[in-house]
């Protein structure tokens, strides 16, 4: 497990293979226990979620856009699309979205 490769991803740029890994490791949502906090290269605070596949460790960038999504989620919303295209999963806006 130490040779996975290692990807940070944004809600901008999540695919709907990796929204699909994270509904399933957390179904009823991420707690304070499963959030992970780094540095970037800015020396910004980075909070994220750990998804882990065969070959990649993803860190996805926690945001109000990515738990509304993960609560919202349905597989069949992504069927049209590859599982690795981004462009699947809509920007939000929270405040129509309410």
């Amino acid at each position: 497990m130490d040779n996975l490769k290692r990807v940070i991803v944004d809600f901008k740029k999540l695919a709907p293979d990796v929204l699909k890994l994270l509904v399933e490791r957390y179904p009823a949502g991420y707690g304070d226990r499963d959030i992970i906090s780094f540095k970037n290269s800015k020396r910004e605070t980075i909070e994220a979620v750990e998804v882990i596949t065969k070959d990649t460790k993803y860190l996805v960038k926690i945001s109000a856009k990515l738990e509304y999504t993960m609560a919202n989620y349905d597989e069949d919303d992504y069927e049209d699309f590859n599982d690795d295209d981004p462009e699947a999963i809509p920007d939000i806006d929270l405040e129509e979205a309410d």
